[in-house]
């Protein structure tokens, strides 16, 4: 039995782009119906290539064994399901179905980059995908259990390799690699802000440490330069190196993020020194990075690619004066090149991130709300049923890789509106600001958070503007309405000014803004 992800035009399978030459073998006892699956090893794929035995009612001449059911077994770890999302848009619902086998796929005892050729622990996708993942299912074990391997595998110079566990010793940036490495510092944060645990920071600060030094190391006048840079970018050339972003831009910004979080693990522990000599370190690299990458004329940096400006507003890099050039420069680029998606296996992260944070969710839209070109829809309409390695769905690369699969943060927080508070730790305070954009006229989205199910669902039709929302115990919500007169807007039927749960907080130009303890809600918004 011979799986893999694609056929040769003589309709056999091809593993020759998925880890060649792999099988299954078994050899009945011949004496009843038999039943086997394979109890050591498991391999990903769409087909499975079956010699030495016909299907049920088939010509026998040989007899041979014979068939009676083949099913796929689809494995991964036992990390629970936490949220579901869905929308009014069949293209939008088929790119969720796309990236979540991907990320299933690759839910193994480590996150891995495809459940086939090399099913290794490649660390990019641990910090990249992180909140992608975790609005869909619990993996706070799983990713505890990532650092013990990275704390494992930490070379006593400091360095964290670019896979952990490391089973294979990659030469040069496939070895060290900081947008990989930073999976040290990233994570440890993300899991005490998601999940509310700081015993994480505690244990696993000293690793913090000796890698944030190995980093500082390396630097040439505050800038690191070695590694893969915005891997998979899509560039004139074949998919690898970053093509279209200086490779020195996207391991300094992320090296100054980590500088930031260390500063702030550090005053979690009381380590008030150490956070001062962080931030100050982080302000002298601010400053080399846009002394080396920014143009202040033309109001880009770099070369003015989505990832490179991307990466240093989202991060907090551009001083304030230059936020709305370049924001600008990034809608521009990404106008200018009709909607496509140009960014890597870094940027597009914090592309999506900036967007929405921006308030450019249509932007997003836009991008995402095609398949004649590079993306998601694109890699549906070339038959994909998983997440492709590269944007274009190459033959020669894999086809069930989750590491460009960011988009499913924005179906969360960006669709669905559920958005964690920077203030507050583990959903004990958060927002539903959903984005209604394009032609999506409804949402759905449940999200089981530390404290309890977060439910919106919210739909538009015309002039009216319906959401219901279920808020959990412990906790409060700020709640984002289409800015509307007060007057407009009900709560289960009455003036939402009747409703002594629910609190006015103002406007700001977009919303009408709403603060709310636990409970289940139905507001309605009909503008005159």
């Amino acid at each position: 039995m011979r799986p893999g992800e694609y056929l040769t035009p003589e309709g056999r399978v091809n593993q020759n782009n998925s880890g060649y030459n792999y099988w299954f073998s078994y050899t009945p006892a011949g004496e009843s119906t038999e039943s086997w699956k394979p109890a050591f090893s498991y391999y990903g794929f769409r087909y499975i290539q079956v010699e030495g035995a016909v299907p049920e009612g088939e010509p026998n001449p040989d007899d041979l064994p014979v068939i009676e059911e083949l099913t796929s077994l689809h494995v991964r770890n036992a990390s629970e399901r936490v949220g579901e999302v869905s929308c009014s848009s069949p293209l939008f619902n088929d790119i969720y179905s796309l990236i979540d086998w991907s990320v299933r796929s690759n839910m193994a005892s480590v996150l891995t980059d495809c459940p086939h050729r090399e099913k290794l622990g490649w660390l990019e996708v641990a910090h990249l995908m992180s909140h992608s993942i975790a609005y869909g299912y619990d993996i706070k074990q799983m990713y505890t259990q990532t650092l013990v391997n990275m704390k494992n595998s930490q070379y006593e110079n400091g360095l964290i390799p670019s896979t952990a566990p490391e089973f294979a010793h990659f030469p040069g940036d496939f070895h060290d690699s900081p947008e990989w490495g930073s999976a040290a510092i990233i994570p440890p944060w993300f899991l005490y802000q998601w999940y509310g645990d700081a015993s994480v920071i505690a244990d696993y600060y000293p690793m913090m440490e000796k890698y944030i030094n190995y980093l500082h190391s390396r630097t040439d006048n505050h800038i690191l330069y070695h590694g893969l840079g915005d891997w998979y970018d899509l560039g004139p050339a074949h998919p690898g190196y970053s093509q279209l972003t200086a490779r020195g831009l996207t391991p300094t910004a992320i090296y100054y993020y980590d500088l930031h979080i260390m500063a702030c693990c550090a005053l979690l522990l009381g380590n008030e020194e150490e956070a001062r000599y962080y931030e100050e370190l982080a302000d002298e690299v601010k400053k080399a990075f846009n002394e080396k990458f920014f143009d202040r004329e033309k109001g880009y940096y770099d070369r003015g690619s989505q990832t490179a400006n991307a990466m240093p507003l989202y991060l907090g890099i551009v001083e304030p004066e230059y936020r709305e050039q370049v924001l600008g420069q990034i809608i521009q680029n990404i106008r200018e090149q009709d909607n496509s998606i140009t960014s890597g296996d870094i940027g597009f992260s914090y592309l999506l991130r900036v967007l929405e944070r921006e308030n450019a969710s249509e932007v997003i839209f836009d991008m995402n709300n095609q398949t004649h070109k590079p993306g998601y829809g694109y890699q549906l309409m070339q038959g994909a049923t998983s997440l492709t390695e590269s944007w274009t769905a190459l033959q020669t690369a894999s086809h069930n890789h989750c590491m460009l699969g960011h988009l499913l943060e924005w179906f969360y927080s960006g669709l669905g509106g559920i958005k964690t508070d920077p203030d507050a730790l583990a959903y004990k305070r958060f927002m539903i600001r959903p984005d209604p954009v394009g032609d999506i006229t409804s949402a759905r989205v449940t999200f089981e958070s530390p404290y309890g199910k977060i439910f919106h669902a919210w739909e538009k039709r015309e002039n009216r503007y319906k959401s219901h929302i279920t808020i959990p115990a412990n906790t409060t919500a700020v709640i984002c309405l289409p800015e509307a007169p007060r007057e407009c807007i009900t709560e289960n039927g009455v003036p939402v000014d009747n409703n002594p749960s629910v609190t006015y907080l103002g406007t700001d130009g977009k919303y009408t803004m709403y603060e709310a303890g636990s409970g289940t809600y139905c507001f309605e918004v009909e503008k005159p």
